[in-house]
């Protein structure tokens, strides 16, 4: 059986019992989605304990740019506030290839982590693991955890005011990890690393290696972080498509659809254009 956090007994009662649900358009696995009011509801994931104390830990130190969980509703969903703004719907919209969002990205990022970076979570809420990955997985990249990263920083999760990134959403991913995989994932989206056929129209003539760059800059990426974004890439590419396809025969559901609809070769895809590409994106990263 795979262990879940519980998620705490703080109660919401909304003021007006009555208020339509809307639903929203989720992730690719997220379902019962739903906007009531000013809130967002949803059934809580495995960590949602975790994910809670950390919300809750980001609102203790006056980080604006995530959502404040309220607590739980009478049908057991978690209740967090909802964010007002621009969010990429799909098709994606062309201002994604502009580099002034994407600089503002990695900085709503960096000042995210740097809330987070003393985070310990109360005692019933530690992360939990997933079930047992199956045999044979390629490696990981060997860094130790520096933060507690989002890593899901993808266009559906970030909110925009006024062309400027606002808020992180979805923090169900969230968890320990080092530096170099949380600007990994940023990247991956909005430089993007991904084989032009399988971006936005916007997205598949831009300068990836520089758009890397103004990312790692935006950020604060250390020397030793761009010497290793590469090599993270790669590794991490390769072990999502193990991993993707265990969750689709595992899961089911919306990793089932997604592998039906050939995640699988767009991450292959992903693999071989980092081989080509990838000393391209390590020299304007390390370039003085």
């Amino acid at each position: 059986m795979t262990e879940t956090s519980t998620p705490d007994a703080r109660r919401y009662v909304p003021e007006d019992p009555d208020e339509p649900e809307i639903p929203l358009l989720g992730g690719d696995v997220t379902e019962g989605l739903v906007r009531v009011g000013g809130t967002v509801r949803r059934a809580p994931s495995r960590n949602a304990a975790y994910v809670h104390a950390l919300l809750d830990h980001l609102e203790a130190k006056g980080f604006e740019g995530a959502p404040r969980y309220l607590g739980i509703d009478a049908s057991g969903r978690e209740v967090v506030t909802f964010i007002e703004g621009e969010v990429a719907g799909r098709p994606h919209p062309d201002w994604l290839a502009d580099e002034a969002r994407i600089a503002s990205v990695a900085r709503l990022v960096r000042a995210c982590d740097e809330a987070a970076l003393d985070f310990v979570p109360p005692e019933g809420a530690q992360f939990v693991t997933g079930p047992p990955p199956p045999p044979g997985l390629p490696a990981a990249p060997p860094h130790e955890p520096e933060i507690v990263g989002h890593l899901d920083i993808t266009p559906e999760n970030v909110v925009f005011r006024d062309g400027e990134a606002y808020a992180l959403i979805d923090f169900d991913l969230a968890r320990p990890c080092a530096r170099v995989d949380e600007l990994y994932n940023v990247m991956l989206w909005w430089a993007p690393l991904n084989d032009p056929q399988d971006v936005a129209p916007a997205l598949r003539d831009v300068d990836v290696p520089r758009r890397c760059r103004i990312i790692a800059d935006a950020y604060g990426m250390t020397d030793l972080a761009r010497e290793h974004l590469v090599e993270v890439a790669l590794m991490r590419t390769r072990l999502a498509w193990h991993l993707m396809k265990h969750r689709a025969e595992v899961d089911g559901g919306g990793w089932q659809r997604m592998w039906d609809e050939g995640v699988g070769d767009i991450i292959r895809r992903r693999e071989s254009w980092l081989e080509q590409h990838g000393s391209d994106v390590e020299a304007a990263l390390l370039a003085a």
